[in-house]
C-alpha cells in the first residue's frame, strides 16, 4: 500500500530530509512530489517555506521476507530473487528464481531449510503471531516429498519382505513427519523415531500383531500413533 507525508522547511532538501529522517528510509526508498518551492523573500519579507510530498511503500511480511532473501542471496553471491505470495492461513511463500538454484537447495535441500529457518527468525522478531514461511525454489519441496513418499513404500515393503526393521538416514521434521504420513495406514508397519538432532531419524518396523497372510501382512487392528 503506497503511503505518503508532507513536509516543509526552508527548502525543498530539508524538507526532504525531514520526510526520510521520520520514516527511516533513502532516497532511493521514496517518491517526492514538490509541492512548493521555497522563496526566502526580501530580508525575511514574502519567505515561503518549501513543501514536499513523499511517498512510499508501506513494508509488509511479504516484503520484509522477499527484501531478507534477496539480500542473503546477494551475500552469499546467487544471482537469484524470491517472489512472494500468500498461502493459506496467512502463511508467505517465497520461491527462489534463478540460474544456479543447486546452490540454494544444497544437500538434500539443507541449504533451504536455512534459509527459511534465517527468514522465518527475521520476520517473526517482535511480532505477537507467528507468520508461518515456506521457501521453495524449482518445485524442489514437491519432488523432495514424491521421493521420501517412495522411499517410505520401497523400506515397508523391505521390512515385511525380511522381517527386519530399517532405520532411515537423518532427516528434519518436516521430512520424518512425509514418512510417518505416507505409511500411517500401510498394513504391517509402524514407525518412529530415534535419537537426537540433526541426527533424528525415522525407524520402520513390524508392527506387533503382525502375521503373514495372502498378499502381505494382517495387522490386529489398533490406532497407530507416532512421533516424529
Amino acid at each position: 500500500m503506497t503511503k505518503f507525508i508532507e513536509k516543509e522547511a526552508a527548502t525543498r532538501d530539508e524538507a526532504i530530509q525531514l520526510a526520510l529522517d521520520e520514516l527511516g528510509m533513502q532516497r532511493d526508498d521514496v517518491s517526492v512530489e514538490v509541492l512548493e518551492e521555497g522563496k526566502k523573500g526580501f530580508f525575511g519579507i514574502g519567505a515561503v517555506q518549501a513543501r514536499v510530498r513523499v511517498s512510499y511503500e508501506e513494508a509488509t511480511p511479504a516484503s520484509e521476507a522477499k527484501a531478507f532473501v534477496d539480500g542473503l542471496l546477494q551475500r552469499m553471491g546467487i544471482n537469484g530473487e524470491a517472489f512472494p505470495t500468500e498461502g493459506e492461513d496467512g502463511q508467505i511463500i517465497l520461491d527462489i528464481r534463478g540460474e544456479d538454484m543447486g546452490a540454494v537447495i544444497g544437500r538434500r535441500g539443507d541449504t533451504l531449510d536455512a534459509i527459511q529457518y534465517l527468514t522465518s527468525l527475521t520476520i517473526n522478531r517482535g511480532k505477537e503471531e507467528h507468520i508461518r514461511i515456506a521457501i521453495d525454489t524449482e518445485g524442489y519441496r514437491a519432488k523432495r516429498e514424491e521421493s521420501l513418499q517412495r522411499l517410505a513404500r520401497k523400506m515397508a515393503g523391505k521390512v515385511l519382505k525380511y522381517r527386519k526393521n530399517m532405520t532411515l538416514e537423518p532427516m528434519n521434521p518436516y521430512e520424518r513427519r512425509i514418512i510417518h504420513a505416507t505409511l500411517q495406514d500401510y498394513k504391517g508397519v509402524t514407525t518412529y523415531s530415534t535419537g537426537t538432532e540433526p541426527n533424528r531419524r525415522v525407524v520402520v518396523a513390524m508392527e506387533r500383531g503382525a502375521r503373514p497372510q495372502r498378499g502381505g501382512y494382517r495387522k490386529a487392528p489398533r490406532h497407530k500413533n507416532y512421533a516424529e
